[in-house]
């Protein structure tokens, strides 16, 4: 299923915008590592299936609070707003996978006087990047 955003489905989208995001992050910080994390994570929240309940417009204050989240203590809502459109994030549990860190969440999106609650998991790769899965 394709996103407003992208167009693209959102398995591929999430690879794809986390690669470009990285990239482009990477560039427009001249290689530091925070930009290119917080790239790599927009790009991934915008092509991925959990993004598709929020406004385009909306994705960039929800990637800040989702790497608050990711980086942050579990159990914490980590919240972002942008107009009347807001939400949060809160990190359930860690756990080892493997190799690889991850954290389940919880968000929750409140668009146009609905609520969009969402669960996931994130695990973070061996570069840094957090892969949403």
């Amino acid at each position: 299923m394709a996103d407003a955003c992208s167009g693209r489905d959102h398995t591929d989208g999430t690879i794809i915008g986390g690669v470009l995001g990285g990239v482009l992050g990477g560039v427009l910080t001249h290689g530091k590592v925070v930009g290119i994390a917080g790239g790599a994570l927009l790009g991934g929240l915008a092509g991925n299936a959990i993004a598709r309940d929020m406004d385009c417009q909306d994705q960039p204050y929800a990637a800040q609070a989702y790497d608050e989240s990711f980086q942050g203590e579990v159990g914490h809502r980590y919240e972002w707003s942008r107009g009347p459109n807001r939400g949060y994030v809160m990190t359930n549990r860690e756990f080892d996978r493997g190799p690889r860190r991850c954290r389940d969440f919880t968000q929750v999106v409140y668009r146009h006087g609905h609520e969009y609650d969402r669960m996931g998991t994130a695990c973070r790769r061996p570069n840094g990047e957090w892969e949403f899965l």
